[in-house]
């Protein structure tokens, strides 16, 4: 995710010279931020990658920033765990400058199908929630221009990751802090259950063993007003038919 939104603000052809970035699991995009010449503040839910940023410790629908404060924000890897995302949007895009932009990448609707099914398997009749509500790439983009955003943009890529187990794929989930973080936690699963998920799991398997788990990356990306910024043609100003531009093409 850190790399696809260095890509795409490489894409972007103006400068940022004070940044806002939420989510630091690692410090290689804030280092990579910094190197081109931007003063980076890190924000984070967690106190360890807090500590280890030199940043901010906060949830992102409570960020303590002024108004206006930063030309970019750019948010890796934490949104689907908001507890009221469309706040947290409406945040960002008050403590972003006129014309600054948001860039954010999260794991969205269509994430760990395998590992659902595998689950509701093992659990039978009295199936309980282990993964949180995630959010689909269209109302991702309804979410952004609910927020105030102009030129809101939301598209989703894949990400295939085989495992040789179940329990494999558990162990990367707990490690990267994506296990359940429902406040309404389920009684844990018995020996026989997770036997049962087990088997489900490697019944999805490929010939060599290995089952591919999907992730589901949405990517967002929008603007803070402006009014400086292109505006859509007032509806019903166009001189030319659509019929008349097709039948000119054909």
């Amino acid at each position: 995710m850190a790399e696809e939104l260095v890509d795409r603000l490489g894409d972007v052809k103006r400068s940022f010279p004070e940044v806002l970035l939420i989510g630091t699991p690692d410090l290689w995009l804030r280092d990579r931020l910094t190197a081109s010449g931007m003063s980076v503040v890190c924000s984070d839910a967690g106190f360890a990658n807090c500590r280890a940023a030199g940043g901010v410790q906060a949830d992102e629908d409570r960020l303590p920033f002024a108004d206006t404060s930063f030309d970019l924000v750019i948010a890796c890897g934490s949104l689907d765990s908001v507890n009221d995302l469309p706040g947290a949007l409406i945040l960002i895009r008050r403590i972003l400058r006129p014309d600054g932009l948001f860039l954010g990448a999260f794991a969205g609707a269509g994430t760990l199908p395998v590992l659902r099914a595998a689950l509701l398997a093992g659990e039978g009749e009295r199936p309980a929630p282990h993964i949180h509500p995630q959010v689909d790439v269209r109302s991702a983009g309804d979410l952004l221009s609910r927020a105030g955003f102009t030129m809101p943009v939301a598209d989703a890529d894949t990400l295939a990751v085989r495992y040789s187990s179940i329990f494999t794929l558990m162990a990367d989930l707990r490690g990267m802090g994506a296990s359940n973080i429902l406040s309404s936690r389920p009684p844990a699963m018995t020996r026989a259950m997770l036997g049962r998920a087990a088997q489900a799991f490697s019944a999805a398997a490929d010939p060599d063993g290995k089952t591919r788990e999907q992730f589901s990356i949405i990517y967002l990306s929008g603007w803070s007003p402006d009014p400086g910024q292109p505006k859509p043609a007032r509806r019903g100003s166009a001189r030319v038919s659509l019929a008349e531009a097709l039948k000119k093409k054909s």
